[in-house]
């Protein structure tokens, strides 16, 4: 059973988590693809929940792979990463450069308890690309 599309913090963005047998698939529709990367956060933080307010400060996120899907998977793997090694969970995406097989981004953190959740990023149906006058973007997560 999916859940209801919800609004992430960007106007005029959409994401939604769809459940499978111990998955999860998010897809995301944002009107530029650096949005779809900050809205890619903003689920994460959403699916993990556990921030206690503690403002950490901002960590430049840096990543390469061969294509925008593989860049979008390498980015979550990233902030996964983050919140299970370091407790540190994204409130926002700033400053995304989103170049030929690269991403840069500012991700503010705040300190807290994100449960251990997500086991994998997969590359199952992963999907970034140009939808009508937009971007569409889809991830599936091992949980």
């Amino acid at each position: 059973m999916g859940y209801p599309p919800r609004g992430g913090i960007i106007p005029g963005c959409v994401y939604r988590w769809i459940d499978h047998t111990a998955e999860l698939e998010l897809e995301i529709r944002a009107p530029t693809a650096e949005k779809v990367l900050a809205e890619a956060a903003a689920a994460l933080r959403d699916l993990l929940g556990g921030a206690d307010g503690e403002t950490a400060g901002a960590r430049t996120v840096e990543v390469a792979a061969g294509d925008r899907p593989a860049l979008l998977a390498a980015f979550l793997e990233e902030l996964v990463y983050l919140a299970e090694s370091e407790r540190l969970v994204p409130v926002a995406v700033r400053g995304v450069e989103l170049g030929e097989g690269r991403m840069r981004a500012a991700v503010e953190l705040e300190r807290g308890d994100p449960p251990h959740l997500v086991k994998a990023v997969t590359y199952h149906r992963l999907a970034f690309e140009p939808s009508g006058d937009g971007w569409r973007a889809s991830v599936v997560l091992d949980v």
